[in-house]
């Protein structure tokens, strides 16, 4: 995302670059190239955050119990407990030696970054419904800019400026703020910048404000995932000034940004928009955008078909644009329909291996479709926050300004791909496997109405531990059982920081789901209250420690990642299968909470599970689902309506429902 010298991380890392320059404002710092201009420099605390911490071996071991007693039997418990002490004291404690001493001797990284770059990108799964999610604006609060023309302008322009505004380093800091009052003034800022990079991220802390990781950020622009053999690649070439459009299956690219990287008009961003909208031709018989939806590994071999039949500088447009905007066919009918249509579409008009697709549907609903592998929700989610308020607050174009008059049919290239037998039939081969996956997945959704986060804070609950205790409620009722449970949160805190797991099954979860669904007649409302504030309080434990880089799942995975690095047979604790178990699943569940974004989601991570996407609004709670066939989606939804309403009905001090 920025012009910059690349760094290694480690001997196969990625390359990252960790500091936006401030670049000269002479070129472009006109009205309307930036969204904002920051007292403090953007990368201004990057230097200066703290390093992930590696939790203590003995810590690990503890919490990874904890999370295994709801889900085992109490003679599967005592085996996987021998299985932990031997690890503990053997092989473990080598390995975790070795991890510290690596960690120490790269100070400018984390020691989750190189094992989870890795494990997204030898990934040779299809990386659509496995690995990309989506996340869903709000429609413009204006109707009439929710005009397909008018909103892709729109958003096209603010992403640009976003992009303008971060590599200038005139983007604020991303900043966590528990004393807004303090931190987030003028007068502080004016403060902090003065104070060297070296120390700024302790000057804020003094004021309980928390510089988060922006490392990610600069992937977000001209920026790709390339599919190679065994393991795919980061691609980024922020000289590129060009966007990518997709529409009916066809691809086109035009400059956005001017040779002195000024923004372009936005009437003739406009122009060229219409320009495409406008071009009549039936879809490709063979739309390139099914090959990366493959097996990543035999869409390496097709793309390598690609380069050798003369298509290398035509993919070479389609990998440095800037980002891709797909303009769809057709309105969105509600939020099935818009979930469907962004998380995967009919698979012709998404270039799926781009950081980031801006999709906008005929009747401009609009959402960011993101690529995993470079980064996770927090950059993303600044960007949609940013788009959005942009976009709607100070639109570059109104529903009735004209597109500038300009030849677009010279402006604008129509990429043409040559197509031998062999990519053809690789084509309709992914086409099929593509289609028959499709039909398989159900996405459904509910608004629970009778409360959300204002009514549950007044009963001292914290709402995202009520949301999660719906989802253990709700599979308990329909299936009988506790099951692995993930919930993703972010570790941004940190340098290099990428995602820890929240277990949100607990012995506390577990018994007071059990009381609900199976004996409440048996509890008083009181006691069912008191059972509810213990997994509250719990559920808050294991959120805050996850936050600080205290959890057992990235721990876990680093020692096994040293041990599989440096040939050391795969300790007994990792072939246990209460270990395969746990990570099997079956509830995953991540949260987004946003005044831009409408919906998101994704796919079940396991082909027997859900995957939970989850809001807790002021005044509501709202789940999204998905599942395969050998679950259903609607039930559980209804389950989880029962779970609230009868939490709803405890907090109330009424009795439960049969």
């Amino acid at each position: 995302m920025v012009a910059r010298l690349l760094l290694r991380v480690g001997p196969r890392g990625p390359a990252v670059g960790p500091r936006a320059p401030r670049r000269p404002l002479s070129a472009g710092s006109g009205p309307g190239q930036y969204l904002q201009r920051s007292i403090v420099p953007t990368m201004h605390y990057q230097d200066s955050l703290p390093r992930l911490p590696v939790p203590k071996l003995e810590d690990t071991i503890r919490r990874y119990l904890s999370a295994q007693k709801p889900l085992l039997s109490d003679e599967q418990f005592r085996k996987t407990e021998i299985f932990c002490k031997s690890f503990e004291n053997g092989i473990g404690k080598e390995l975790h030696a070795q991890l510290v001493a690596q960690d120490k001797q790269n100070k400018h990284t984390s020691y989750i970054s190189d094992p989870w770059f890795d494990m997204y990108l030898t990934a040779r799964d299809p990386i659509v419904l496995n690995f990309n999610p989506f996340v869903a604006f709000n429609p413009d609060p204006k109707s009439e800019y929710n005009d397909q023309l008018t909103r892709a302008t729109n958003m096209t322009v603010s992403a640009i400026r976003f992009l303008k505004t971060f590599r200038a380093g005139l983007l604020e800091p991303e900043v966590f703020h528990l004393n807004p009052a303090k931190s987030d003034t003028d007068t502080f800022k004016r403060l902090i910048r003065l104070v060297p990079s070296s120390l700024s991220w302790y000057g804020a802390y003094l004021v309980n404000a928390y510089p988060l990781d922006m490392s990610q950020y600069f992937r977000l622009f001209n920026s790709t995932r390339l599919p190679r053999p065994g393991r795919d690649e980061l691609f980024t070439d922020d000289k590129a000034r060009h966007l990518l459009v997709l529409r009916r299956g066809h691809f086109y690219v035009f400059d956005v940004l001017d040779q002195d990287g000024n923004i372009v008009s936005a009437s003739e961003i406009q122009a060229h928009l219409k320009y495409i909208l406008s071009d009549n031709s039936p879809p490709p018989k063979f739309p390139l955008a099914y090959l990366p939806t493959e097996n990543r590994d035999t869409w390496a071999e097709l793309r390598q078909k690609l380069v050798s039949g003369g298509n290398e500088e035509t993919l070479r447009k389609v990998d440095s644009a800037v980002f891709c905007l797909c303009l769809d066919e057709f309105p969105i009918k509600d939020l099935v329909h818009l979930s469907h249509a962004m998380l995967h579409g009919d698979g012709t008009n998404c270039w799926f291996d781009k950081s980031f697709n801006l999709i906008i549907a005929k009747d401009g609903s609009a959402a960011v479709h993101f690529e995993h592998a470079w980064g996770d929700g927090v950059a993303v989610l600044r960007f949609i926050n940013e788009v959005f308020k942009d976009s709607t607050q100070t639109p570059a174009i109104t529903p009735r300004s004209q597109p500038a008059s300009t030849d677009s049919s010279a402006a604008v290239q129509k990429l043409n791909f040559k197509l031998n037998d062999a990519l053809k039939t690789g084509i309709s081969a992914a086409k099929e496997k593509f289609d028959a996956t499709m039909k398989t997945l159900t996405i459904d959704n509910i608004q629970f109405q009778r409360g959300g986060k204002e009514f549950l804070k007044k009963q001292k609950l914290s709402p995202d531990a009520v949301a999660q205790l719906a989802f253990q409620m709700a599979f308990l009722r329909q299936y009988g059982q506790t099951v692995a449970t993930y919930e993703s949160c972010s570790t941004a805190a940190f340098k290099h920081g990428r995602t820890e797991t929240i277990r949100p099954a607990s012995t506390f979860t577990k018994r007071c789901s059990e009381a609900f669904v199976r004996e409440p007649s048996k509890h008083s409302a009181g006691e069912l209250q008191q059972m509810m504030a213990e997994c509250s309080r719990y559920h808050g434990e294991l959120t805050k420690a996850a936050a600080m880089g205290q959890g057992f799942d990235r721990h876990l995975f680093a020692l096994r990642y040293l041990a599989a690095a440096k040939g050391i047979v795969l300790p007994e604790l990792y072939l246990d299968p209460a270990y395969a178990q746990i990570n099997h699943n079956i509830l995953s569940t991540s949260s987004l909470a946003s005044p831009a974004v409408n919906i998101g989601g994704f796919a079940p991570v396991v082909p027997n599970g859900f995957g939970i996407g989850y809001f807790v609004r002021d005044n509501w709670i709202g789940c999204n689902v998905s599942s395969y066939p050998s679950r259903s989606a609607r039930e559980f939804l209804q389950c989880v309506q029962k779970a609230l309403e009868d939490m709803f009905d405890v907090i109330e001090g009424k009795s439960i429902k049969t």
